[in-house]
């Protein structure tokens, strides 16, 4: 019955030191402005961020609320202290003023990040 206790204990303790390390992805801005852009060409913008937490974090999904803007996001984890780049483009084929926003989800987060580009796309002269 001991040993049963204490491997019972001992089995709950390092449950618990793995649990304990979490990632936390900061990102050093969440919102791009591109001002003006020629109709008919893409913009890109590449946010930034580093893991500030204590163990690697995993991206899930970064999804554009529609389908002219495209994000490229790490498929590896992001390591301890590494720092990493979500890319989100922009087609610009439509004139006007556009503002969207992609939602970045990551592995055992409750919150997802959202990330914000806008931008005024006039006709070419």
């Amino acid at each position: 019955m001991r040993r049963f206790l204490l491997l019972f204990l001992s089995f709950f303790v390092s449950i618990s030191m793995f649990a304990q390390g979490t990632g936390t992805l900061k990102f050093t801005k969440k919102e791009h402005a591109f001002g003006k852009v020629p109709q008919s060409t893409p913009v890109t913008y590449s946010f930034e961020f580093e893991n500030t937490g204590t163990s690697p974090v995993i991206i899930e999904d970064a999804v554009a609320e529609c389908g002219c803007t495209k994000p490229e996001f790490p498929k590896k984890p992001i390591l301890k202290g590494k720092k990493g780049i979500i890319s989100v483009t922009y087609d610009a084929k439509e004139a006007g003023a556009f503002t969207k926003k992609v939602t970045v989800t990551v592995v055992n987060s409750k919150e997802p990040v959202i990330l914000t580009i806008t931008g005024e796309v006039v006709k070419a002269k």
